[in-house]
This record gives C-alpha cells, structure tokens and sequence, in this order.
C-alpha cells in the first residue's frame, strides 16, 4: 500500500505536515514527532491526492454522505467531496446561539448513515463527541477514516463503541518508509518510535 501512496508520504514531510524535532503536546507530553494536517491546505496538488487516497478507501462502504469533523478534517471532507460526488455535512463543534442553531450544518433525513472523516486519531475520544452529535440528529455511523493512525489506541477504542476505524496511513507504517528511504535521522525516528511505544 505505502509503495503506491509513497508520492504522498513524500511530500507530507516535504511540506512539513509531519516534523521531527521537540514539541509540547495538548495533553502536555513532550513529543519528537508533530503532525499537523492542518497545513494540506496550503498545497492544493497534495489535498487532491489525499482526497484520492481517502476515496478508494471510501468506495466499498455503506453511506449517504460525509461527516467532516471540525476543524481540521473540513477541507479535508470537502476535497474528498468534491473528488467523489458526495454530499458532506458537519457537526459543529459549538451550537450558535442564533439563526438556525443547528448541531449538525448541511442537508440530511433521519436514518441515512454518515460515514465521519477526520484528519489523524490518537486515543479516539474526540471522534465520539462528534458521532454522538450526528446520532442526536439521527444519523448513522459505521464507518470512520483518517489519513493516519497513530495506533494509540485508536482502532480498539472505535470498535469498542461499535465503529469501524480505516487509514490511509499508520504512523508506525510512515516512519518505516522514511527511514528505509533515508528521508529522517535514523535518530529521529528511533525517538519518535520509542514515544509511540
């Protein structure tokens, strides 16, 4: 798999979606890896070849739209959208306290299924505090897939709650690939498995 996806393991660290180095994370932890998924907006060629990736992963599954969670999966969500045909719609990650006020924004019936696009998982928590809110508006969800798994813990906490979690990557998977490649320190990676575990 990784071979035919190697243009876009590639240029995620060309373009510095993924970094080596010392970082401090949300919960704290000191970490030598750094994904941020956030900057494949800046590169319209590579989105395009994400949304391809995330496709093919897409076209065997049951589901009537995509759920992109906030923020950084939705110009993921709507590349992979525009790229397949699908219809997208999104839970927000606040309720506005006007207007509509509207968990969930964009078009839908009751009982068709959403299959939930986000960019990476870790532990999984935040991907069900997103399922939960489409469910509150009646919407289904199988199926969730990300660009890359840290494999965290991820899968086994998804199929826990009922859900099925797919990837384009593994991160254990990536690391292999730059170091066979020498495209990171060997050094690097070693720290960068080491805090994996």
């Amino acid at each position: 798999m990784i071979e035919k996806l190697s243009p876009i393991a590639d240029r995620l660290l060309a373009v510095g979606c993924v970094k080596f180095g010392e970082f401090t994370l949300k919960s704290g932890a000191k970490s030598p890896i750094y994904i941020d998924l956030r900057r494949l907006v800046a590169f319209p060629d590579l989105l395009k070849d994400v949304a391809e990736a995330y496709a093919e992963i897409l076209a065997p599954l049951k589901f009537d739209m995509l759920a992109a969670l906030p923020y950084a999966a939705m110009p993921i969500g709507t590349a992979i959208s525009l790229h397949g045909g699908w219809k997208m719609v999104y839970p927000r990650k606040e309720v506005k306290g006007y207007g509509t006020q509207v968990e969930v924004e964009g078009v839908f019936d009751a009982d068709q299924y959403a299959v939930v696009i986000d960019d990476l998982i870790s532990s999984g928590g935040s991907k069900l505090e997103g399922i939960q809110k489409l469910n509150a508006v009646g919407l289904q969800v199988e199926d969730v897939v990300v660009l890359i798994d840290r494999q965290s813990g991820g899968v086994d906490f998804m199929a826990e709650h009922g859900y099925r979690l797919h990837s384009v990557f593994s991160l254990p998977q990536l690391l292999d690939y730059w170091e066979e490649k020498g495209a990171v320190n060997a050094e690097m990676i070693a720290k960068a498995r080491r805090f994996l575990g």
